[in-house]
């Protein structure tokens, strides 16, 4: 070609070479994710099978809601331009209801509660009943900065901050048992998962009646992430 500019046509089994890598990359990338999560929860002291099962059921068990009540209203709010097309983040958005179902969510609540009081138990036959003060007083401060940080929406939900409960716990965890360490990552893991779950879920029922949707997830929607970041991120300073 003029120029010295060459151009070459790949074959088709570069092609097909070319897919297959990117297909390999984007499976990956979960694994990899799955794989790092699972080493963090090891150092809690699940064996690395254990880790991997925990995370697995929190993920897929944050599909799963279980009712426990519902509130009814006497009246509810028309908004005559509202559009009549749901939010594709949100399904019950604009959807104003007669009465919400108060769920608790499997893999955003059940299942973090079951690995704390796990990790409290094996933490008191190690470290003694000691433990139990700096994992209460982390839950009432991660509990008092996630009722203050979470939004309830009017149509939308509850809105729990992504990263600040976590941090939050990382904190009371470093400071309360005085560095790294198992005592630390018990004290985070717990205050970041309990202290979330009563500051952004449970205190903010009395919310739910102004809100006009048709479900609330206590660890679900506008939870979940929260809390599993909360668990992941006290991992790591076990």
């Amino acid at each position: 070609m003029s120029n010295g500019v060459r151009m070459y046509s790949a074959g088709p089994l570069s092609v097909i070479a070319l897919i297959l890598l990117i297909g390999l990359v984007i499976l990956m990338i979960p694994l990899l994710f799955l794989g790092l999560v699972g080493v963090a929860f090891t150092r809690l002291g699940f064996s690395w099978i254990a880790a991997l099962a925990v995370v697995l059921l929190m993920l897929f068990g944050s599909f799963v809601n279980i009712p426990l009540y519902r509130i009814r209203r006497d009246m509810i709010r028309v908004d005559n331009a509202a559009l009549p097309f749901a939010d594709a983040a949100n399904p019950f958005a604009h959807q104003s209801a007669w009465e919400t179902v108060v769920s608790l969510n499997l893999g955003g609540a059940l299942i973090p509660v079951a690995v704390s009081v796990y990790l409290l138990y094996r933490a008191t036959s190690v470290l003694g009943m000691a433990i139990l003060q700096p994992v209460a007083i982390g839950i009432v401060i991660v509990a008092v900065v996630a009722w203050l940080a979470t939004r309830s929406i009017p149509g939308y939900g509850l809105r729990a901050p992504l990263f600040i409960p976590g941090l939050v716990a990382i904190l009371c965890g470093l400071l309360l048992a005085g560095g790294a360490g198992l005592s630390a990552g018990v004290t985070a893991f717990v205050a970041g998962t309990a202290g979330t779950l009563i500051g952004a879920g449970i205190a903010q029922i009395p919310r739910i009646r102004d809100m006009e949707i048709p479900e609330v997830s206590i660890g679900g929607s506008g939870m979940f992430g929260a809390i599993f970041l909360a668990c992941i991120l006290s991992a790591l300073i076990a």
